[in-house]
């Protein structure tokens, strides 16, 4: 395994304002809500062209993108990966596209089809409908992958699920993977319950925290170095570094990473209020806050004073509690969290007026990844209490993760 880092961010500035010309269409028809005075100062892998383009000259390369796979050339002014490497002469012979599409307009959960890129004509093979993992016959016309996805550091954000997939058929099929690395929002901090390898799925493939505080190539060096693919197989991989990042860095994404993650408010809520999938309440699904609000119609309205009624819109097609008023928190104005937090929905079990109905047990573990959690939300242990319990596990995880750290924490 390779790991690469920036020789000269210049070279890549004169090839994007040459190649690719003014503000990308593709990075403002996938994303609605860029934030344009966004102040990024770490620099993603993608934009280190003559670190990965050089290894991709002669090769058939297959692509695993959506649209986040960006490069920015100036300030707020973006390409995609794909259309770089196409105008730089790369033979890209077919994209994959993880959860919510190549274009990242599909709800959570939801089959995504294969089919054509309209701008580009390439076949886009989907790895969320009939396959989650490229199949050999897939991968018999490729010569190299190239992986460019944003993740947002939470462990059922199935991104790393897909790039872990993708690195155990690239190892299968004898081709070298190069992941361009990403920083992570939420890379300042390791936190919550810890997967149990017997509830591990594609919400949680290996056995690490919630909240792992690695970037998804730092990630992919773990799965690799730890034999977490399947018979233990090794990938022929690469890892281009971020530039001017450490794991203190807060960093803006400059599109949004999936549909309902709209701005950093919710990305850095999403550890602690994507719990709520496996309860009754709902997440801001349905609303313009996204992980920003919890609601339901069976919190008190009195103590939960944010009334709103959840309807179908872009990212969610049939919300939690559709057309239904919920009485809720809006979290928006949250100070920056740097850990889990549980306080919500511990205050929200207590103040349920159908405790029965809280939790949707199957799918809340799969989300905690033990069913430890809920049994102790529901005996009543405070935030504090159920956070301590974690800690263990936690330290000896930071022991593993410690090994593939690429960047200062």
């Amino acid at each position: 395994m390779t790991v690469l880092s920036l020789k000269n961010t210049f070279l890549f500035l004169l090839i994007v304002m040459c190649s690719c010309g003014s503000k990308s269409q593709e990075a403002d028809e996938s994303l609605p809500d860029q934030n344009p005075k966004a102040q990024i100062t770490p620099v993603p892998a993608a934009n280190q062209t003559e670190e990965y383009f050089p290894l991709l000259q002669g090769k058939r390369v297959a692509v695993v993108a959506n649209q986040t796979s960006i490069i920015s050339a100036t300030k707020n002014s973006y390409t995609h990966l794909v259309d770089s490497l196409l105008a730089r002469g790369v033979d890209i012979v077919k994209v994959f596209a993880p959860e919510h599409g190549f274009r990242g307009r599909a709800d959570a959960g939801e089959a995504v089809k294969d089919g054509l890129d309209t701008k580009t004509g390439l076949a886009l093979l989907s790895l969320h409908g009939k396959h989650r993992k490229p199949t050999p016959e897939q991968l018999t016309d490729v010569d190299i992958i190239v992986f460019d996805i944003q993740d947002v550091g939470v462990r059922f954000y199935t991104y790393i699920s897909t790039m872990s997939l993708v690195m155990e058929a690239a190892a299968e099929a004898g081709i070298p993977i190069i992941v361009l690395d990403r920083p992570n929002p939420n890379g300042h901090y390791v936190d919550g319950p810890t997967m149990l390898k017997e509830h591990t799925s594609f919400l949680g493939m290996h056995t690490v925290p919630l909240v792992y505080g690695m970037t998804i190539g730092e990630y992919a060096l773990m799965v690799n170095g730890e034999g977490w693919l399947k018979n233990g197989i090794k990938a022929d991989l690469t890892v281009i570094k971020n530039t001017a990042y450490n794991h203190r860095s807060k960093y803006m994404l400059p599109v949004r990473p999936s549909p309902n993650l709209p701005n950093a408010t919710a990305v850095n809520l999403y550890p602690s209020l994507g719990l709520l999938e496996g309860t009754n309440l709902n997440a801001g699904r349905g609303t313009d806050y996204q992980f920003q609000l919890l609601g339901s119609p069976y919190l008190p309205a009195e103590k939960y004073t944010y009334q709103y009624t959840p309807k179908p819109n872009f990212g969610s097609k049939y919300p939690k509690h559709q057309d239904t008023e919920c009485n809720g928190l809006f979290l928006g104005q949250q100070p920056y969290l740097s850990q889990v937090d549980l306080q919500w929905i511990v205050q929200a079990y207590r103040d349920h007026t159908k405790k029965d109905k809280f939790f949707n047990t199957a799918n809340f573990t799969t989300h905690a990844g033990t069913p430890l959690l809920q049994q102790q939300i529901e005996q009543g242990l405070s935030a504090e209490e159920i956070r301590a319990s974690w800690q263990a596990e936690i330290e000896e995880f930071k022991k593993t993760r410690a090994k593939y750290l690429l960047y200062d924490e």
